[in-house]
């Protein structure tokens, strides 16, 4: 089981950038993705992006597509969520979750971070 650690939440104006980073205590395995999902205030968790640790293939939700970057330093053990041109629906908890599915369903992650913050100011 990974312990998954997300850092670089914070508060932006509409249309500046956040990077999110997720670290793992585990390295991944052959067949491991990481996904990040959010929960806005009295919404339900909803998937932001995931990436696949080898080969790299990546996917995003369509609310975010063309504006977030996900991407893996291998090295690292960290995965990376690039928030650009943030709006203020943008606004929720970030989670990072490990799971062996190339999947857009939060029930196919096993380990989760604790989360991180993020808040966009109009």
């Amino acid at each position: 089981q990974a312990q998954l650690t997300e850092s670089g939440g914070g508060s932006v104006q509409a249309g500046g950038s956040l990077r999110l980073s997720c670290t793992a205590s585990v390295r991944p395995r052959s067949n491991s993705v990481e996904g990040w999902f959010r929960q806005a205030p009295g919404k339900e968790r909803e998937f932001v992006a995931l990436i696949r640790w080898h080969g790299g293939s990546a996917f995003y939700a369509d609310s975010v597509k063309g504006r977030f970057t996900i991407s893996r330093d291998n090295p690292k053990n960290t995965v990376y969520l690039q928030m650009n041109n943030l709006k203020t629906e943008d606004t929720a908890v970030y989670y990072c979750a490990r799971g062996s599915q190339y999947s857009s369903s939060d029930t196919a992650y096993d380990d989760w971070g604790q989360g991180t913050l993020v808040n966009v100011a109009s």
